[in-house]
């Protein structure tokens, strides 16, 4: 299948359908590629959020930025942030058009903070479709194209039903293809393994805040849904009926649940929340509370075993590096959103967590999908020249499965990615180089689903390699980045870092607005 486009969007998440649907609004020809089924895969889709949906009121909206300063480093930018409550402020109520069943309060005033990912999602692909866009269901993109100038120039695919390859040539495309959480089996998470960083990565694109890339979700052992913010309500204690205090704390619990399981099992019970609460966790986020049905815990009044499932740069804020308000990348005519672009500007060295990413989804998504549309119909529908995919390809050929099992093995433990030091992350590092040295070598994995698989397997590895070259060269901690042998902020490192590379990753400082 060979087609031609003004936008190609590469992500069926929010991010990827808000810009679809503003590329349609601003008058060009829109198509969406998306590896699953857009409105049903994807981490959005598959549970609820909450939203940064501030009102204009200056004290509000001071409040909610100051919140975010500290916790972040100060490495965000208020412009950015104000942006982005405006934005979302704007934006939300749209989603009215698109018949969103907004709960209303007992004063009939209706609440746009929360979101059900899969209704949310549902309408959004209905809203695209009655807006033009053409959407691509099961087209997982494979590699980006450009043409003679180095500019993008649409992306080739593989259509998973029939297993022919696609070819998408577009005068704009927008990555919205996600984060990389390295096939962790956190809920919804298994289609972003990166692929959109690896593509841009593979055209020159660079990427900022790759060490800021390690957060895990806290789950019921053995299931896959991670709802870190009803943790708050718990108690948490070992094997032996100790109790963990502290663990339930937003800031810094988890490395102690952490610390706790590298010794033993930990358990958890929801027994701080009051009657309210309760009532309350169960209306807003139903899914939270199936595992402990199908395995018949009362987790209000059961002790419960739990787990931290790492879930990367989804929950992370590392990403492609954004030039502008546009949202534009370092390579020309391509755009970057949601999860697949850094979340710095917003929320520093910490993680956006539900409610921030889910509020930069809806803003990136408009602004990346509104330029990529001025982009390409400035080039009139002119003809890409000699459109191309890039020289080299970074596969892991046939043996893909061990360098997923070799990826995973430096990026799961506890002790080599929530607690770093300069040693191991040196020998993680040494590790990842040899595996990535091999790919230069590797036979093409064969056509179809194989060949994705090893382009899945190379973007986790390329990840790893950015994350941990990033880690190492800030000497600090700041943000989740926690340095055991580094504690505590450095000024010199009171700014962002911007990385890139292939066969050579290479990290720098990057000269910024942040805030102070």
């Amino acid at each position: 299948m060979a087609e031609r486009t003004d936008v190609l969007v590469i992500g069926g998440g929010p991010a990827g359908v808000w810009s679809a649907i503003a590329a349609r609004r601003a008058g060009a020809r829109a198509v969406l590629v998306d590896k699953g089924y857009c409105g049903t895969s994807g981490p959005a889709a598959s549970g609820g959020q909450g939203v940064w949906y501030v009102p204009p009121d200056r004290g509000l909206r001071e409040q909610a930025m100051a919140s975010r300063v500290e916790l972040g480093g100060a490495l965000s930018e208020r412009g950015w942030m104000e942006r982005v409550l405006e934005e979302t402020w704007r934006r939300m109520p749209e989603l009215d058009d698109a018949r969103y069943p907004f709960p209303v309060d007992d004063s009939g005033a209706v609440q746009r903070v929360n979101l059900q990912g899969p209704e949310y999602m549902r309408r959004m692909r209905r809203w695209a479709q009655r807006s033009g866009v053409a959407i691509r269901d099961h087209h997982p993109a494979t590699a980006l194209l450009r043409d003679a100038d180095g500019a993008v120039a649409g992306a080739v695919g593989l259509a998973l039903e029939g297993g022919e390859e696609w070819r998408v040539e577009a005068s704009a495309v927008v990555l919205a293809s996600g984060g990389c959480a390295f096939r962790s089996g956190a809920f919804g998470c298994h289609v972003d393994t990166g692929d959109g960083q690896l593509m841009a990565a593979e055209l020159g694109a660079e990427l900022s805040g790759m060490e800021f890339s390690n957060t895990y979700g806290l789950a019921v052992e053995g299931c896959t849904v991670t709802k870190n913010a009803y943790f708050v309500f718990a108690s948490f204690r070992d094997a032996d009926g100790n109790p963990i205090a502290g663990a339930n704390s937003p800031i810094g619990g988890k490395s102690l649940v952490a610390e706790a399981l590298l010794e033993g099992p930990v358990f958890a019970r929801l027994d701080r929340a009051s009657e309210q609460q309760r009532e309350w966790i169960g209306n807003t986020q139903p899914n939270f509370m199936l595992p402990f049905a199908r395995l018949g815990i009362d987790p209000l009044r059961d002790w419960f075993p739990v787990t931290l499932i790492l879930e990367g740069t989804v929950r992370g804020t590392g990403g492609l590096r954004l030039l502008d308000e546009r949202c534009a990348t370092t390579v020309p005519g391509l755009f970057a959103c949601g999860d697949a672009a850094t979340r710095e500007l917003i929320s520093g060295g910490f993680t956006g967590g539900g409610s921030h990413n889910a509020a930069w989804t809806i803003s990136s998504g408009n602004w990346a999908g509104a330029a990529a549309a001025e982009h390409a119909l400035a080039a009139a529908g002119g003809a890409s020249r000699g459109a191309s995919t890039p020289d080299r390809l970074v596969s892991a050929g046939r043996e893909w499965r061990e360098t997923v099992a070799a990826v995973r093995a430096e990026v799961t433990p506890y002790d080599r990615n929530l607690f770093r030091t300069d040693a191991g992350l040196a020998a993680s590092l040494e590790r990842l180089d040899h595996v990535w040295r091999s790919t230069a070598e590797a036979p093409p994995a064969p056509a179809g689903r194989e060949r994705l698989r090893s382009r899945e397997a190379a973007a986790m590895l390329a990840t790893a390699r950015w994350m941990y070259r990033a880690a190492r060269r800030r000497r600090e901690s700041r943000g989740m980045h926690v340095r055991l042998d580094a504690p505590g902020q450095r000024r010199e490192f009171d700014h962002r870092q911007r990385c890139g590379g292939l066969d050579q990753v290479w990290v720098e400082a990057e000269a910024t607005g942040a805030t102070r």
